[in-house]
């Protein structure tokens, strides 16, 4: 039996990598912020989906019971705007915008999350919350009906994202109509504008700030402590920085490690809006299926900068092609657990290290070489390691399609396509060399590859 590595992954409040401790024996809890569901789901939005549905999968792997929780924002200033310039009730658009969130995370082969918590669910919780903070001196009510966190009144301010309240002073500023005491205190609570949705409250009508319900959340579904919080990288200032504020001045340990994706880039600069360079899952997905998708994610370490651009996807379908080929008329063998420990504690010690997605994929890939070679020398070897190559890469989320399947990509043309194939082979068998090439072409020009081997002519979409 394979004796396993020691886990670590690279803690952003430690600021290095470090062995995962859990608090509860063989648990985990995971939190990670979740889509604000105003819009459809983009490549960062992608990239926090596959990245912790990947942490999961393998900590599952490693006999760990996970408890994954990813929470819903359905109630924000956006939202409220979004539901205004469509002309339609908010409950009505951010169902909408879940539903195409659920779509978006099967497509990319993502498990759902245990609990998926909504904000609007738990107002009754934050409003707890804040009156907690209210009596410790960390938050206070101010006259325009608004609750404000003290920012000042938490020495530890700034400590994730390493930043001084100093530092943070000099850019601080009080927006009109807020009546805060610092330039840096935050919203809690938000008084009632007309037309706005509202709760009742002790301080009067109105709704949760952004940062409240996270702290409110992930307390309700983990507990005051719990293992990892998660995220990307925009939301460690200010949000997270501001859920510990929340947290623990409210008594809460909160979140032993905190981790980060890092942020997508297009052609080498930041994805944004402003810049025209913004995708949305399902804007690629007819041109690239989810599994593409998701190798190309995995295919950069989960905190370096993932760079967007056409040549990146095509070679994460080539290798993803690459990898299915090889299974392609492989029976499936039981793996004797002596024959794959080589593979087996290479794919490991490449997880362990941080979750090191493009390591683990290099083992894959050196596991493909090697099945190549043994089939292509007739060993009966082959096949079980190609069932451990399936094996490992479903760790990742792949290969878990029909390889055939895969590499005929959208069967809508299969059977013009056999007629062709058909066509071809009573050509060659006629010795009508042209026309046999011209079907060749043809078929080439429409995305087919054909492979012609000693079985026969089998083929895949480009």
């Amino acid at each position: 039996m394979t004796t396993l590595p020691v886990l670590t992954l690279y803690d952003t409040l430690r600021r290095r990598k470090t062995p995962l401790e859990v608090l509860r024996p063989n648990h985990v809890g995971l939190y990670v912020c979740g889509m604000t569901v105003y819009d459809f789901c983009h490549l960062g939005h992608a990239r926090v989906m596959v990245t912790f549905d990947t942490v999961v999968r393998y900590l599952r792997e490693r006999g760990y019971e996970v408890t994954y929780v990813r929470n819903i924002t359905d109630i924000d200033d956006k939202i409220i705007r979004r539901a205004l310039e469509c002309g339609e009730s908010i409950q009505s658009l951010t169902a909408r915008f879940i539903d195409a969130m659920h779509e978006d995370e099967a497509a990319l082969l993502c498990r759902r999350p245990d609990l998926e918590p909504r904000a609007t669910e738990h107002v009754g919780a934050m409003q707890t919350l804040i009156g907690e903070l209210i009596n410790s001196g960390h938050a206070y009510a101010a006259a325009n009906g608004d609750v404000y966190y003290a920012v000042r009144s938490f020495p530890e301010y700034g400590r994730l994202s390493g930043k001084s309240i100093d530092e943070l002073t000099s850019g601080a500023r009080v927006d009109i109509g807020e009546d805060k005491r610092d330039p840096l205190d935050f919203a809690l609570w938000k008084a009632a504008k007309p037309g706005e949705p509202s709760w009742a409250s002790p301080w009067g009508e109105g709704r949760p700030g952004w940062h409240i319900e996270c702290s409110a959340m992930s307390a309700d579904a983990l507990g005051c402590a719990f293992d990892i919080h998660g995220g990307g990288a925009d939301l460690q200032f200010p949000h997270h920085e501001n859920e510990i504020a929340q947290s623990q001045g409210a008594g809460c340990a909160f979140a032993h490690y905190w981790m980060h994706n890092g942020f997508v880039r297009i052609n080498d600069e930041k994805m944004s809006k402003s810049l025209n360079n913004f995708f949305t899952v399902r804007e690629l997905l007819p041109r690239y299926s989810g599994e593409v998708l998701r190798f190309f994610i995995l295919s950069s370490h989960y905190r370096s900068p993932l760079n967007y651009g056409e040549e990146a996807l095509e070679q994460a379908k080539a290798g993803l092609t690459r990898l299915y080929t090889v299974l392609r008329g492989m029976p499936g063998r039981k793996i004797v657990a002596e024959l794959g420990s080589e593979w087996r504690e290479r794919f490991h010690t490449a997880m362990s290290d941080d979750f090191h997605t493009p390591a683990a994929l290099a083992v894959l890939f050196d596991l493909t070489r090697e099945i190549n070679r043994l089939r292509d020398e007739g060993s009966e070897v082959a096949a079980p390691l190609a069932t451990l190559l399936r094996e490992l890469a479903g760790v990742l989320g792949l290969l878990q399609q029909d390889a055939e399947d895969f590499l005929r990509g959208d069967e809508t043309n299969t059977h013009w396509i056999e007629e062709r194939i058909a066509a071809r082979a009573a050509a060659r068998l006629a010795r009508d060399f042209a026309g046999a090439d011209g079907i060749r072409q043809e078929l080439t020009a429409a995305g087919v590859i054909l492979e012609d081997g000693p079985g026969g002519t089998t083929w895949r979409q480009e």
